[in-house]
């Protein structure tokens, strides 16, 4: 199936204006050589549809922009606890239907719960809300801390900025590293955080981190992914024992140094293979795999695919 190009977002009464604002963004025409959408906010009744903080959204398309979209992304909304319309359910279940891509971010993770589409999948939801959502539907199996799940056809995300993420995780999917950290560097955005990564933490993520001496050593380490990075090496740079260093790293990123270092490898990975012609050794080397079969590896685990039909699918190097 090719990416994405159309996408609707269904924007009931009492949207999120957050929610509204991070598709608006993200999906925004921006050339540069990126890809150009073909956008659209939809909902019931089109015309003014007030917001969850009482500012009236003008969405000029009704629900059949749902019916021709690629990608279906359903938004938040302030009465999440009662069931949205049949007419809503009903399109939402004919877009996963008929191929389209269907996502919901935060708690409208409810709607695809009453449409039935996440019967027997995993799905997220803001953190403030997942037991709510696995008591009312005992049938999906819940994970209260991820940022987003992707079930394949269904992609479900946490709550408020985490829609970024899912947004992100979308563009990555379907077009590549590259033009994901393209849109997020326009945004002034982290370009990727695992959908695995704890929802909420005492302090930021890695790209942010607040803790001078660990940002530094976290830095460090992007610079030099070539090199074995051990845990023990990070921590000496640090300054700290190996216990502390992991309990800091925790704190501030929600991972361990070891995930957040394969995350960053895989990262890097993808985007040699897809702006460079570099041999998979030499990129296994240059990211730390250190072999092309340990790459390999690694990538097919975290990404589904061997790194040849990666590069093969997203490759933006000259041919």
């Amino acid at each position: 199936m090719p990416p994405f190009v159309s996408v609707a977002a269904y924007a009931p009464p009492g949207v999120g204006m957050l929610a509204a604002g991070i598709v608006s963004e993200v999906f925004d025409e921006r050339g540069q050589g990126l890809p150009r959408f073909d956008f659209a906010l939809c909902t019931d009744r089109p015309g003014a549809v007030r917001s969850d903080v009482g500012l009236p959204l003008l969405v000029e398309h009704g629900l059949d922009r749902l019916a021709s979209a690629d990608l279906v992304i359903a938004l938040p909304w302030a009465d999440f606890r009662t069931p949205p319309p049949g007419a809503v359910l009903a399109a939402l279940d004919a877009a996963h239907e008929r191929g389209a891509l269907v996502a919901a971010h935060c708690v409208r993770a409810f709607a695809l719960a009453a449409a039935g589409l996440l019967d027997g999948r995993r799905a997220t939801t803001h953190w403030r809300f997942a037991g709510l959502l696995a008591e009312r539907h005992p049938e999906v199996s819940v994970e209260p801390d991820s940022l987003y799940v992707d079930e394949g056809g269904i992609v479900t995300g946490a709550g408020a900025a985490a829609g970024f993420d899912l947004c992100l995780h979308l563009l990555r999917r379907e077009y590549g590293a590259a033009t994901a950290n393209a849109v997020a560097r326009d945004l002034v955005l982290p370009s990727h955080r695992d959908g695995g990564q704890a929802q909420y933490l005492a302090t930021p993520v890695p790209e942010d981190c607040r803790d001078e001496k660990l940002a530094e050593v976290l830095a460090w380490a992007r610079e030099n992914l070539h090199e074995p990075l051990p845990v023990a090496e990070l921590a000496r740079r640090a300054l700290m024992s190996r216990r502390s260093f992991a309990r800091r790293f925790a704190a501030a990123t929600g991972t361990t140094p070891h995930a957040w270092l394969l995350g960053l490898r895989i990262s890097r990975a993808e985007e040699l293979l897809e702006t460079t012609g570099l041999p998979v050794e030499e990129i296994a080397r240059l990211v730390g795999f250190g072999s092309a079969a340990v790459l390999r590896e690694q990538f097919v685990r975290r990404r589904g695919v061997p790194p040849r039909s990666y590069r093969r699918a997203f490759s933006r190097a000259p041919r």
